[in-house]
């Protein structure tokens, strides 16, 4: 298993448990900083390594005229004071060639989004910055084929890889985690990830907007977690019905706590297997 260093912690191979969330998009500061305030609270007192997330742009919106965030100029300069000001890693999301040198300034993490994942350019560009590269693998996609993502990372020199699980398409506007997907990931010898919130998506399901169902959260995250991944992916607010961004499907801010302490408990007796 290869290891994956993000600013002083490293992810995979039996280290701790590791935690990548924030509100689906950047919306205004001083939410995004209490929201990453308290998760990075939360975090301290239980020992997960944190890395904050947030988009700049969120480009595959159901609707053309849904929320999309600040745009990249203002949102990076928004993560580079989170960043400053929380002392945490970042992690957010590249839709362009273009955006991965500027944004892998700021960035710790480089996001590959699900419906881009296939992208060449996008990915290999990504991994030219040598920034770590979490990979969201595709709807549409076999576990098994994230090894030619993983190949075209390598090709552009980098080894810093995450693949993430969200979920597969399973009829029209659902979704449906196949739990064999971690180990399969996991086989390529990079640390698995599980986007919790995402995977309870119903995509389009409103319509002009995305719909979810994020009761069933708590109970896909415990599974993923004895099913055997690295770190958690999470789109946490304080009070997701105001969100601007994927509101239905986001975890309350004041839930995470105790969703964690039970992730905690499985993952220390699955970690010794995922050395």
């Amino acid at each position: 298993m290869n290891k994956v260093k993000v600013a002083d912690f490293e992810i995979g191979g039996g280290n701790p448990l590791t935690l990548l969330a924030g509100p689906c998009v950047l919306e205004d500061m001083d939410r995004c900083l209490y929201i990453g305030r308290t998760i990075r609270d939360i975090t301290r007192r239980l020992g997960i390594p944190y890395i904050f997330k947030a988009s700049f742009d969120k480009a595959n919106r159901s609707s053309f005229n849904g929320f999309r965030g600040p745009g990249m100029e203002k949102g990076l300069k928004m993560l580079q004071r989170i960043k400053d000001e929380l002392q945490v890693p970042i992690v957010t999301d590249i839709h362009t060639e273009a955006q991965a040198e500027p944004v892998a300034e700021v960035a710790d993490v480089l996001q590959i989004p699900a419906f881009l994942c296939r992208q060449t350019d996008l990915v290999y560009k990504a991994a030219k910055t040598g920034r770590v590269i979490n990979v969201k693998k595709g709807q549409f996609l076999a576990p098994k084929d994230m090894q030619n993502v993983v190949d075209k990372i390598h090709e552009g020199g980098n080894s810093n890889i995450l693949l993430t699980e969200r979920g597969a398409s399973f009829g029209y506007n659902n979704l449906v985690v196949d739990m064999r997907s971690f180990p399969i990931m996991r086989s390529f010898g990079y640390p698995v990830v599980f986007d919790a919130t995402h995977s309870v998506q119903l995509p389009g399901g409103a319509g002009t907007s995305s719909a979810g169902n994020r009761e069933y959260v708590e109970y896909l995250t415990r599974a993923a977690v004895g099913a055997g991944v690295d770190a958690l992916f999470m789109e946490v607010h304080d009070n997701p019905e105001e969100a601007l961004c994927d509101g239905p499907n986001m975890l309350y801010l004041d839930k995470l706590e105790d969703l964690l302490k039970d992730s905690l408990a499985i993952y220390e007796v699955v970690r010794k297997k995922l050395g």
